[in-house]
């Protein structure tokens, strides 16, 4: 049988396909751009015939439809990276968060540590040889497929085929489901003033010939519009967005000197426009790769002049910071923070960034704060924090002591908030 042949034996609906998934059955579905819609939905409307599935995933955008009340019992997120979608229900303890660093989430499953039934993933039409592209999400998708008894993939001709470590043959999957729908979009909104500001900041520690690592958010599209003039810039990231091919396009990201991968884009998933996934697709500059890789810190610091820009929900006044909850509120997740600012510290002559804009809640509550907020989190230690970067200047962390920390992040604070950073300094005994 040639592989045409099995590839037209296991075609068949969504409503069809997601009869393989069973009660008490674990399962993952890759998220971003490449969460599988139609079988989601399917499965969904399958509430009444099973009990205790858990749903394993990264972000998810859009709607979700196992999220509600009526699910409870039926299905639960087991998520590992907590987003709008699931938000609620995590925080209204109907699902379980798991925090975890964006490069051990592959090991979760290749150690069975969350052993997978069944793998729903979304991927590109099968090309001559039978490949099929996992498209613009590789991230943990790769070791689902490969560690999971039951594979169902949604194959999407819009699906662009993204060149890498990022390809799954149609004999490795059990069911396929035809369905052409566009891929979600991510907005852009323009940057504010203090996001300009920030980025001016830290495009001044970005040399030419660096290697940019950059996330979500008004801050990192900031600082991808302001790198008019730099020189032979490169990426090694986990998202690759439309800053990123506009500033390929201006001639700004050429790769010419990266150590690691030259002149390729390296990343574990795509989020922007629909201009941006016909850019990707079959586009030899991008190689996409699992986390294991991409967000290994060991190979994040084969990188020279590696440049890791991340952000904060609130840093303590010794640079203990927050990102993943607002007090007990679980907010999103670990993510590839503390992969790609450990990286970037241990990179030749790399630079680890933390930025934030210094005031939440409409310039009424600093982010940098006497004390973390009770019950909140620390995703990165102060003893990884280098750089932290607000719209009033750069602190400069490293090998400081906890007085030294103190009176670099107040100097980087709103000013209305200094003279209470300093009384609470002093009560703490750091001043």
């Amino acid at each position: 049988m040639t592989w045409v042949d099995d590839y037209k034996s296991k075609l068949c609906t969504a409503v069809e396909a997601v009869r393989l998934v069973e009660s008490g059955h674990r399962v993952y579905y890759s998220g971003n751009a490449a969460i599988p819609y139609c079988l989601i939905n399917a499965l969904a409307g399958r509430k009444d015939e099973l009990l205790g599935v858990q749903l394993n995933h990264v972000l998810l955008i859009g709607k979700d439809p196992f999220g509600g009340p009526e699910m409870e019992g039926h299905f639960r997120h087991n998520s590992l990276f907590v987003g709008p979608a699931d938000r609620p229900a995590v925080n209204d303890g109907r699902a379980d968060y798991v925090p975890i660093f964006l490069h051990q989430i592959p090991r979760l499953f290749r150690e069975r540590i969350i052993p997978l039934d069944v793998a729903m993933i979304q991927v590109s039409r099968p090309d001559e040889h039978g490949f099929m592209s996992f498209g613009v999400e590789t991230l943990a998708t790769k070791a689902a497929a490969d560690c999971a008894r039951i594979v169902i993939a949604h194959v999407n001709d819009r699906m662009p085929r993204v060149l890498g470590d990022s390809f799954i043959h149609a004999s490795q999957v059990t069911r396929v489901v035809e369905e052409s729908i566009d891929l979600p979009e991510l907005g852009r909104k323009p940057g504010t003033e203090v996001e300009r500001k920030i980025a001016d900041h830290i495009t001044e520690l970005i040399p030419d010939g660096a290697t940019l690592q950059l996330g979500i958010g008004g801050i990192p599209d900031a600082v991808l519009s302001k790198l008019e003039g730099k020189r032979d810039l490169g990426i090694h990231t986990e998202m690759v967005s439309d800053g990123v091919m506009e500033a390929i396009e201006k001639g700004i990201i050429t790769g010419r000197k990266k150590t690691l991968h030259q002149g390729k884009a390296v990343l574990t998933f795509v989020l922007g426009s629909q201009r941006l996934y016909q850019y990707v697709d079959n586009n030899p500059l991008f190689e996409a790769h699992p986390t294991e890789y991409t967000n290994d810190p060991f190979v994040v610091a084969r990188n020279d002049n590696m440049i890791a820009i991340n952000s904060a929900i609130e840093i303590d006044l010794t640079g203990q910071v927050c990102s993943d909850s607002i007090g007990q509120r679980i907010y999103s997740g670990f993510g590839g923070q503390v992969d790609f600012i450990r990286g970037a510290a241990q990179s030749k002559g790399g630079k680890p960034i933390i930025a934030l804009s210094s005031t939440a809640k409409a310039g009424e509550q600093s982010r940098i704060v006497p004390f973390l907020k009770p019950g909140a989190g620390v995703v990165t230690s102060r003893g990884d924090v280098h750089y932290v970067v607000t719209e009033y200047g750069v602190a400069h962390l490293f090998g400081r002591s906890l007085r030294e920390r103190a009176e670099r992040l107040i100097a980087v604070a709103h000013p209305k908030f200094h003279d209470e950073l300093e009384k609470a300094a002093k009560e703490r005994k750091l001043l």
